[in-house]
């Protein structure tokens, strides 16, 4: 998780403080029609010893966090993010819908708006809290299977019918070492009977320390044919201060071994051919490969050396943007796995329709893509990283069936 600068912290303060001020100001229009005072006066203490305590905590946090226990310390900030977001975003939206309604109001009559526009600024404030509460404890741990067919001429028939299950940013320390959450996903994905498993990136958020424990539930991924994963942006350590080069290296190796010792072939820009019945297909891993500010660790041309010859190919990449940089229409690889965006953990769908504002920075964020004859699948993540929950975009599961065509 990146740190932020105290002039950025200082900000998000203002903003909340600004917000929570207009709030309290149109509150007041709700609260007149208590009767008693002392209840009133209960609301105003409560509004604003929240507000105080929240600003004072993420400042006091800030500045101390050099000394915080890092599993504390993630704990802290996650806790405080969904604090923030699920104060200020209903907030926000009260703020607007009661003042568009306050200073726009030509329908109803002055006895109306009394009471029509207090009741409909309320339900547009607790409506979105309670959606954000639902995300946090209900949705972020709500695993979903998709499904996806791809079609490809090139696929050797030997391998018609094969089965991948894909999976991407698991992001362990946000799990806080609560096995049993991930055990159901791991049930899921057993329960697909995948021939293979691919994981593209992410599994911790910096610290080889994340993983303690974790190998007992990874090591009940049942795969028929075989295991592969890549790394990801947030499993280099980049995002970390450490007291030596050494330090950073050792965590490096420790979330490096930590794969072997779960079974899964870790892909550093390398190429795996497998062989059915005298037929071939590869599966090509590279390092995270990302446009500035993430690092290009990635090299993709080392592993395709050794697969000229293969007629279907199969890419694990972290990021998404590499499949639009250097593969479509510069390679021949027919499927590329990736991750990283989650979606960003919140969109709005409606039926196979959805939208999310990460699409404005990610031409492709969500979901299986075409172009041509070759595809891309970005994996909505299995975890969360920051904002504790997901609205709107539950953690993915991903089942790939391949077919060949005449």
């Amino acid at each position: 998780m990146r740190s932020y600068s105290l002039f950025t912290i200082i900000l998000l303060c203002i903003a909340i403080l600004v917000i929570d001020i207009l709030a309290f100001y149109w509150l007041q229009s709700i609260t007149q029609f208590i009767a008693s005072p002392i209840i009133r006066l209960s609301i105003n203490i409560l509004f604003w010893v929240f507000t105080i305590g929240l600003i004072s905590s993420i400042i006091i946090l800030k500045v101390r966090l050099d000394d915080i226990n890092p599993i504390r310390k993630h704990l802290l900030i996650s806790s405080f993010y969904g604090l923030a977001i699920s104060s200020f975003i209903p907030k926000f939206i009260f703020v607007v819908v009661i003042s568009i309604l306050y200073f726009t109001n030509f329908i109803l009559s002055d006895s109306e708006s009394i009471i029509v526009v207090p009741i409909i600024g309320l339900f547009s404030g607790f409506l979105p809290f309670f959606v954000i509460l639902y995300g946090i404890f209900k949705a972020a741990y709500r695993f979903k299977v998709h499904h996806h067919t791809i079609l490809s001429k090139n696929l050797p028939k030997s391998f018609h019918g094969l089965r991948i299950v894909h999976i991407s940013d698991i992001h362990l320390g946000s799990f806080n070492y609560r096995y049993a959450i991930l055990e159901k996903a791991v049930k899921k994905i057993n329960d697909l009977q995948p021939d293979y498993i691919c994981m593209t990136g992410d599994l911790v958020n910096n610290f080889s320390w994340e993983l303690h424990g974790w190998d007992k539930v990874f090591n009940k991924l049942k795969a028929k044919k075989g295991k592969f994963a890549v790394l990801g942006n947030h499993d280099y350590g980049d995002y970390s201060q450490w007291d030596s080069i050494k330090a950073k290296q050792e965590n490096f190796n420790a979330i490096k071994q930590f794969y072997h010792d779960i079974g899964f072939k870790l892909l550093l820009n390398e190429a795996v051919i497998i062989s059915e019945n005298g037929e071939q297909i590869a599966i090509v891993g590279v390092e995270n490969w990302g446009k500035p500010p993430f690092k290009q660790y990635g090299d993709l041309q080392k592993p395709l050396i050794h697969t000229n010859d293969i007629p279907f190919k199969i890419l694990l990449s972290h990021d998404p943007t590499h499949w639009n940089e250097e593969v479509i229409n510069k390679t021949d690889i027919a499927l590329t796995l990736a991750g990283h965006t989650h979606g960003m953990q919140a969109a709005f769908q409606f039926k196979n329709q959805q939208w999310s504002p990460i699409k404005y920075k990610y031409r492709h964020w969500a979901g299986l893509y075409k172009l041509g004859t070759q595809y891309l699948n970005v994996n909505r993540g299995l975890g969360w990283l920051g904002f504790p929950g997901r609205l709107g975009m539950r953690p993915e599961i991903t089942l790939i069936q391949l077919k060949g065509t005449d």
